[in-house]
């Protein structure tokens, strides 16, 4: 039997502006889809304002559908997005970034990345909060598919959102797509951070952790790449001045991807003290660039990354011991960087991508 051609609507806005992880992550699966060319299917992307040229040139398969706005919030998708769909008619509709219109008339499959917006409330200021804890659980509830991207963050949907395991699909996540080649010679001692700054992931103890490597690595530098999305408020500079190391410390809050590349191919150590994650990308792009990754043992790093990274408890001695051995260490670097190699391997966004299709197809059969 001929497989069903389906016109799916996706909610675009999270590509354009400065994307970071929703957008990175949706971009990835639609170039896969895009190049699939014995796919019947056809995708519209809804945006706010005109997609750049590298978007526009997917491929034939995807169309643009702009409804202008200057604020591509709730607001937006609620009304402006919700009318365009009507309008269009899709099959049926994709949600990448946790949320829905609650008027959609299609079917719909909502990516839901993690929940730490109920599992730990206190992380966040209470508007935010109850924006997201709202508009998640409506989406999520009405959705035929929910997709995730790990076991342990199934099991927190469940918990937290009360969808049923069997509408749960979970898709991992890949390393994004590596640019240019990696440069000859030995790496400076530059330990990297990539992601926005929240407080579960623990950038004050990091910066205490890296104050102790410093004397036992004397040209060790910090660099943190990330927006500030911390709550209680917390200033990296502030703390990095306090603690003598401020001249080490170099915090960009956003960089465009030839930037990042630079960045991630310049590390010979990548950290991410994380409480509370869904999967973790980031280190899993470090690993594609040769930085192997110091991570907090929790449960969602022992399933994604396994001996893949070093697991430190989040005491600051275990911590900067870590750093501070990868950074000297050549035998400790390769060993970690050659495990990490082999669960890179593991993770494709073609098996994302076609995980995240089957979920469409159906959602829209039933």
């Amino acid at each position: 039997m001929a497989e069903r051609a389906l016109h799916v609507g996706i909610d675009g806005r999270e590509l354009l502006g400065k994307p970071t992880g929703v957008g990175r992550y949706l971009l990835s699966i639609l170039r896969v889809w895009a190049q699939d060319h014995a796919s019947p299917h056809r995708y519209t992307v809804f945006v706010p304002a005109d997609p750049p040229r590298d978007l526009q040139a997917l491929g034939e398969s995807v169309t643009w559908s702009v409804h202008a706005t200057t604020s591509p919030g709730t607001l937006w998708e609620q009304t402006r997005l919700a009318d365009a769909i009507r309008t269009t008619s899709p099959d049926v509709f994709f949600g990448p970034g946790y949320t829905a219109p609650l008027r959609l008339d299609p079917p719909s499959v909502v990516a839901v990345h993690d929940v730490s917006f109920f599992a730990h409330p206190e992380w966040f200021a209470a508007r935010e909060r109850l924006r997201r804890q709202w508009a998640t659980r409506a989406a999520a509830r009405r959705a035929r598919r929910v997709v995730t991207v790990s076991r342990f963050s199934a099991g927190e949907i469940v918990r937290w959102l009360g969808v049923p395991r069997e509408r749960v699909v979970v898709a991992p996540n890949a390393a994004f797509d590596v640019q240019g080649v990696e440069p000859s010679g030995p790496r400076d001692p530059v330990v990297l951070f990539v992601g926005s700054l929240f407080n579960r992931r623990r950038i004050p103890e990091l910066l205490q952790a890296f104050s102790d490597v410093v004397p036992r690595v004397p040209d060790a530098r910090l660099v943190l790449i990330g927006d500030n999305r911390t709550h209680p408020r917390i200033d990296p500079r502030e703390i990095a001045a306090g603690l003598g190391i401020a001249a080490r410390v170099d915090w960009r809050e956003y960089v465009n991807d030839q930037e990042l590349e630079t960045a991630y191919w310049s590390a010979r150590v990548f950290v991410f003290l994380s409480d509370y994650e869904g999967f973790a990308i980031t280190p899993l792009e470090a690993l594609a660039h040769g930085a192997p990754p110091v991570l907090l043992d929790t449960a969602v790093a022992r399933e994604v990354y396994g001996d893949g990274a070093r697991l430190v408890s989040g005491d600051r001695a275990a911590v900067a011991d870590a750093l501070a051995t990868l950074l000297r260490d050549d035998a400790a670097h390769a060993d970690l960087l050659a495990r990490g190699k082999r669960r890179l391997a593991k993770f494709s966004w073609t098996d994302t991508a076609a995980t995240v299709r089957r979920a469409i197809e159906e959602a829209a059969a039933e």
